[in-house]
């Protein structure tokens, strides 16, 4: 199944401008953008990722990973194939540097939905490959889900245009924008995009939405894994976000073009913690090790959220606060 576009115009010399995201695709008829799932033919420019699916699988929502954000539930979680972004330590490289969409499944917005409420799900999450590619979908996917009262999350690079960015997470209940460095370079030349936009999608859903955000920042060894990068990163979320925005440290491990680079340590990521613990940052994870992550009180200083293996073991929160000390915890938990 295929769909006219959302966010694309006509350029100069019969050129399909994509308006989607700031890779800017420029395509000549019968051209596909970078991402692969759109694609320019008879003047208009038209979609493949609409109606088709990875096979949905419930799984429990810290796995996006949400720590703060209905913990100890499951979501519905799905995919396509395709992404903006270009990685070089993709770490889902079978489907986000896949273009084929005839090895997906036919889906539909109710389909999602039924399979969601038939196991128990609190939402729908958008993940595997990059959902901003997928866009129109996710969007009709999203407004049926608010129909039945569940939740929708994206799992993004956040790589995308202000148009597009305003309408796609208008929907969105939460997500988690993969921040993948602080150093404008390593994003030009390890990623194939640029920063900027990248922190303009942190700051908009932030300050101007209602969507919950989290972070998730690989460390890889050598590339952005220096106390610099960490201390930048950090200040910048500080500054420009807040305090109660929770980031996950997660660990990298060898994939894709960079099979010879060594896994992180896990000492790297405990250093990580501490200097975004020294910041200010209230709520900061370690991911894909195997450390039980506990959410703290950042006043009294009770554990007040215990996890193992992403499942919620203890959870001492009551109205969105600390049952022990009543402080306020950042996130939705009811």
């Amino acid at each position: 199944m295929t769909i006219v576009a959302r966010w694309w115009c006509q350029g100069d010399n019969s050129l399909i401008n994509c308006t989607l995201c700031p890779q800017m695709c420029n395509l000549r008829d019968g051209d596909s953008g970078n991402c692969g799932a759109r694609y320019a033919k008879a003047g208009k420019l038209w979609t493949r990722a609409i109606g088709v699916g990875t096979s949905p699988v419930a799984d429990p929502i810290e796995k996006k990973p949400l720590y703060h954000f209905l913990p100890g539930t499951k979501v519905l979680s799905f995919g396509m194939v395709g992404c903006n972004l270009s990685c070089a330590f993709c770490q889902n490289w079978n489907l986000s540097n896949n273009h084929n969409h005839a090895i997906l499944q036919p889906i539909t917005p109710e389909e999602c939905v039924q399979m969601a409420l038939e196991q128990g799900c609190s939402g729908i999450a958008f993940t595997y490959n990059e959902p901003i590619i997928s866009s129109e979908f996710c969007i009709e996917v999203s407004k049926v889900a608010h129909q039945a009262e569940l939740k929708t999350i994206a799992v993004s690079n956040g790589y995308i245009m202000d148009e597009a960015r305003t309408d796609l997470f208008s929907v969105i209940s939460a997500t988690n924008i993969d921040l993948k460095g602080i150093n404008p370079a390593f994003y030009s030349k390890i990623c194939g995009a640029r920063l900027e936009p990248v922190l303009e999608t942190l700051s908009f859903l932030v300050h101007s939405t209602t969507t919950w955000v989290e972070i998730t920042n690989l460390l890889i060894p050598g590339l952005n894994d220096s106390v610099a990068d960490i201390e930048g990163l950090t200040d910048w979320v500080c500054r420009n976000l807040g305090l109660d925005v929770p980031i996950h440290f997660s660990a990298f491990h060898p994939a894709f073009r960079m099979n010879s680079v060594s896994r992180t340590p896990t000492d790297t990521l405990v250093m990580a913690k501490k200097i975004a613990h020294a910041r200010g940052l209230r709520y900061v994870y370690l991911g894909n090790v195997s450390i039980p992550q506990s959410t703290i009180c950042h006043k009294c200083e009770s554990e007040i959220i215990l996890r193992n293996n992403y499942f919620v073991n203890h959870c001492n929160i009551l109205d969105n606060a600390c049952s022990i000390c009543k402080t306020r915890v950042a996130g939705l938990f009811e």
